[in-house]
């Protein structure tokens, strides 16, 4: 599992963008987080290679994500626990975070299989 945004754990960082200039100011080799889900910067980042998160709100959201090439799937811990067992069926190549706000819940999700949690 994995865990975003804990004090005890250094993980990458990811860098929010908001239309694709700023997506071209970051730095290669970097994660984006997309904080709505965005067709054409989810598009633009496929098609230029870059890793990229993207939060949904609904399973059809994170199917496209997955199409489109996302890294990881950000989605409410309700949510999370919903997609897990589509990603596996359908093998998605994203990995599902769940958001979560307390040490408690990533036993929860962890017993859901979620791939990763992230902290609000």
């Amino acid at each position: 599992m994995k865990i975003f945004g804990h004090p005890w754990i250094e993980t990458e960082k990811f860098y929010l963008v908001e239309n694709i200039e700023e997506i071209k100011k970051t730095a290669p080799n970097v994660t984006l987080e997309i904080e709505k889900f965005n067709r054409e910067l989810m598009r633009y980042c496929q098609k230029n290679s870059l890793n990229y998160m993207v939060n949904v709100e609904s399973i059809k959201e994170a199917i496209f994500a997955n199409l489109l090439g996302a890294k990881y799937i950000k989605a409410s811990k309700e949510l999370a626990k919903e997609l897990m067992p589509i990603a596996q069926n359908y093998l998605f190549d994203s990995q599902i975070l769940g958001v979560i706000s307390e040490d408690l819940e990533i036993e929860e999700l962890a017993k859901s299989n979620v791939d990763g949690v992230c902290f609000k």
